[in-house]
């Protein structure tokens, strides 16, 4: 018996925006169970008052939300959302010149918050907490200080790598939450939505096929979607099936695991280039073209999960498992080469 079509037609309305398959309220919002239970009450409680909701950080892996949880915050609030991020604040005037321009209730967003210069931090700090923004006008012994009032807004800051952001940034958000990755029927879900939205015709099975290859990522999860439908469209009957989608996937170099061509060409380097030896950073990265930040946010922490690789003191090494799935022999204690089974 074929799968139930999850995935009937779009509608009209949801066709014209598949520019954007982000969420716009909580209720939409699937996964993260603790983090919305907490949102939950705090946005609530803010609406009770009548007032802007505390300060918010986000961190976690790229994907997995923290965007689309900041636009959540202010259309559950109601108020204007202002995007930017940490690179693009080059001067504390940048800043200085958007923080003027927000209104009561409105949602700063900064992506990226731990790239953000020191002198531009530095603004944040009163502008966070007393809502008062400190300016400098005229230059040397000329100059003077005056202090501009700002309207209650609310900052959500997202970031990577919350062990570049400073205690005193860190200090000031009244709410500090960890996005993890999603389980593989949290990702089917949100394939079946982002289907509904691009009017695709999706089997269950399919759905969990492309899941099951997303790391645990809906960025990743909602791309390989976009991918199968389009090999459905033109290799098949446009219906996706657990079939099309692996073929579309096997197609596109996608594994069972979800690994990439990068990925396996690091698992390649650390097995067959270096025989199971442990690899610098530096080292791997040059081996497989990627810098070495690329390396270590983007494809080692999937890797790291899955158990296929292990960071020691001397360097990244393969797991028996990583030489299991390339099809190859782990070496022996001795260090012989690995070789096909």
């Amino acid at each position: 018996m074929r799968d139930e079509l999850l995935s009937p037609t779009a509608d009209p309305v949801e066709a014209g925006e598949e520019t954007t398959l982000r969420p716009r309220r909580l209720g939409e919002f699937v996964g993260q169970e603790r983090l919305r239970e907490h949102l939950e009450i705090m946005l609530a409680a803010a609406r009770g008052r009548g007032q802007a909701v505390d300060h918010v950080l986000l961190a976690g892996p790229p994907g997995l939300g923290k965007t689309s949880l900041a636009g959540i915050i202010a259309n559950e609030m109601g108020a204007r959302l202002a995007p930017t991020s940490g690179p693009a604040l080059e001067r504390a005037g940048d800043l200085a010149a958007i923080l003027t321009n927000l209104d009561d209730g409105d949602v700063l967003f900064i992506d990226e918050v731990h790239r953000l210069p020191r002198p531009v931090e530095e603004v944040l700090y009163p502008a966070m907490e007393d809502f008062q923004l400190d300016i400098v006008i005229g230059k040397g012994p000329s100059a003077r200080s005056i202090r501009l009032d700002l309207p209650r807004f609310t900052l959500v800051g997202a970031t990577t790598r919350t062990g570049l952001i400073t205690g005193p940034l860190r200090d000031r958000f009244g709410f500090v939450a960890r996005l993890d990755y999603y389980s593989a029927d949290e990702l089917a879900s949100i394939v079946v939505r982002a289907a509904q939205i691009l009017g695709v015709a999706l089997e269950a099975a399919g759905a969990a096929e492309i899941a099951r290859r997303s790391r645990g990522t809906p960025r990743i999860a909602n791309r390989l979607l976009k991918r199968v439908r389009d090999y459905a469209e033109v290799r098949a009957d446009g219906r996706v099936t657990a079939a099309v989608a692996r073929d579309a996937l096997a197609l596109f170099e996608v594994d069972e695991l979800g690994l990439d061509k990068v990925d396996r060409a690091i698992l390649g380097a650390l097995c067959r280039t270096f025989a199971g030896r442990a690899v610098g950073l530096g080292t791997l990265a040059v081996s497989v073209g990627e810098a070495p930040e690329t390396v270590e946010d983007v494809y080692e922490p999937f890797l790291l999960q899955c158990g296929l690789l292990e960071r020691t003191p001397r360097g990244r090494v393969a797991t028996p498992a990583a030489f299991d799935h390339l099809g190859l022999h782990t070496p022996g204690a001795r260090g012989e080469a690995p070789g096909l089974f």
